[in-house]
């Protein structure tokens, strides 16, 4: 399969919201010299890792617009994000019946468009996810975004702490193939925006958050892609138990199969 996008208007406005939140994933800087990481930094990424580390799972409502290039999609969903890799989000019809169903989960990726009838399955990589979701990250960058945690890379070359602008203080950190910059809350380690810019892509995700800091959704824009896109969540519940076979789908048999290369 060779970028093939799912037809339906739900799979349009699913794929449009995953391009927008990812496309800076795939592109790529050339790796950052490698620097002495200060002890003030070092704490807030630490402090990162830990409320990353903290995530157990999330189940909520969605409701989604996504705008690009003039075209407006609306959708509403299930999604559940359990740590460190499993994803599954459901898009519904308005009488509840699901037209759209996307899972990752145990390194695969699986997908089924009920409105045509089609399923695919694949390697969960960035590299199958970029082609087929426009959804070129890693599985646990998309969870920690999902759950208002984003990961910081896993090698960090450097790190710069950024005075407070009208957001808050922020840290930026050099990875070897992109640049990510957190804002943050300094006694918490709540994050507060998200950007990530690698090649010629940049990815900003703004939270929204309840008066304790729970996350309620998100604004996303993907200036260079021309992609904007608000994610609303209703009734979240965080760290809930979700088993391992809610994240395994199974294609109806009859429906037409393609693999994601």
């Amino acid at each position: 399969m060779s970028g093939r996008k799912l037809r339906s208007n739900a799979g349009a406005g699913l794929g449009a919201l995953l391009a927008a939140l990812v496309l800076a994933g795939c592109a790529t800087l050339p790796p950052a010299p490698r620097q002495a990481i200060g002890a003030d930094a070092r704490r807030v990424i630490e402090q990162l890792e830990t409320r990353w580390r903290e995530f157990g799972s999330l189940r909520t409502l969605a409701d989604v617009v996504v705008q690009q290039r003039g075209d407006r999609h609306q959708l509403r969903g299930v999604l559940l994000a359990k740590a460190p890799t499993s994803v599954r989000f459901e898009a519904l019809s308005p009488m509840g019946q699901p037209l759209l169903l996307a899972t990752i989960h145990e390194g695969r990726l699986t997908a089924y468009d009920a409105t045509t009838n089609e399923g695919y399955v694949g390697a969960a990589t960035a590299e199958t996810t970029a082609r087929f979701l426009h959804l070129p990250f890693e599985a646990d960058d998309l969870v920690g975004i999902l759950a208002g945690h984003p990961v910081p890379p896993l090698d960090v070359r450097a790190a710069d702490l950024v005075p407070a602008d009208e957001t808050g203080p922020s840290i930026e950190l050099h990875g070897t193939s992109n640049r990510r910059r957190i804002w943050f809350d300094p006694d918490t380690g709540i994050v507060r925006q998200f950007e990530l810019t690698g090649g010629r892509a940049e990815v900003r995700v703004r939270y929204h958050r309840a008066a304790s800091g729970a996350l309620t959704g998100f604004d996303l824009a993907a200036p260079l892609a021309v992609v904007s896109a608000t994610v609303r969540y209703e009734n979240p519940a965080f760290d809930v138990p979700l088993a391992a076979s809610q994240f395994a789908l199974t294609i109806p048999k009859g429906a037409k199969i393609q693999d994601i290369r």
